[in-house]
């Protein structure tokens, strides 16, 4: 093939064809060392870490300078009910300093990829919270208004100010505000839902419950909420049942004229009705989840 010859206006000769070839060789050159990085970087990926976290380091509390794999391994280990109640605590995860590489083994302060080996610790890395994820699959991402790092995708949910926490997108125009709504214990498990890694629902008054223990209580057949008594559920078919039943099932002579005053915990409102055995219905939203005064 003939090289391509131009000459300057100071008569200095160029090869086109070298030049463009020598300029290949170093795109090749760099190329391959950032391939050698990024395999230096992957080694150990998803193959490191706990049942929390698929992670390739782990943390040395601040509280108590023991080693762990995460801030949940730290925290089920040190509030064992066989730990000495005074002695019990959680991590601070904002104060981790320090971290211990998987592969190589050397503690070095809190970053993304390893100062000895290079590999790279954690897909996920969050700086504020400390945290070290490899399964990305989860769309983490940190939220400024909780300060701390939440799953599911930046795109799906929103911070509300005044609940305190994260909803889901769809219930951006829709759902109760209920102050600090997730910075309490789970009222089913008592877990401490502004860190729970399971999934939480957020229910029609506004309260939270994880989804495990809301369907438990289903399975239970509660359908009440456990911190305010209002429905959970649609409630419109059990109802007309129950309206069926109270039809069949006339009271004894002394009490068919008996009233009572009620209050609906759907509605909030009070209505003097007739007694029954059964249930009272509330004469503003037609609920049976009342209760008498």
């Amino acid at each position: 093939m003939l090289a391509t010859i131009m000459y300057s206006s100071e008569g200095e000769v160029y090869n086109l064809s070298s030049n463009a070839e020598c300029m290949h060789g170093e795109e090749l050159s760099q190329s391959k060392e950032h391939e050698k990085i990024n395999d230096l970087r992957e080694r150990g990926y998803m193959e490191h870490g706990c049942q929390h976290y698929r992670k390739r380091c782990r943390i040395r509390a601040p509280c108590c300078n023991e080693i762990f794999h995460c801030r949940h391994c730290h925290n089920e280990a040190k509030y064992d009910i066989r730990i000495v109640p005074k002695l019990r605590h959680d991590i601070p995860r904002h104060q981790v300093k320090h971290v211990i590489c998987s592969l190589c083994g050397i503690e070095q302060e809190v970053q993304q990829n390893c100062i000895n080996c290079g590999v790279c610790m954690g897909k996920y890395f969050c700086g504020i919270c400390k945290l070290f994820d490899d399964d990305v699959s989860k769309k983490q991402y940190h939220c400024g208004g909780c300060g701390i790092c939440r799953t599911g995708g930046s795109e799906n949910y929103f911070h509300c100010d005044k609940c305190g926490c994260c909803h889901s997108t769809l219930l951006k125009n829709s759902h109760a505000c209920v102050e600090k709504a997730m910075h309490h214990d789970c009222p089913v498990c008592f877990e401490y839902l502004f860190e729970s890694m399971h999934e939480i629902a957020v229910l029609p008054c506004g309260h939270t419950i994880h989804i495990n223990c809301l369907n438990e209580m289903r399975q239970h057949l509660q359908y009440a909420c456990p911190l305010c008594s209002k429905s959970v559920f649609d409630m419109s078919k059990v109802w007309e049942k129950f309206d069926l039943e109270i039809a069949a099932t006339p009271m004894p002579e002394l009490y068919q004229n008996k009233m009572v005053w009620i209050l609906c915990n759907d509605c909030g409102r009070t209505s003097n009705v007739k007694y029954h055995l059964i249930a009272q219905k509330c004469l503003n939203c037609k609920s049976y989840n009342t209760r008498q005064t």
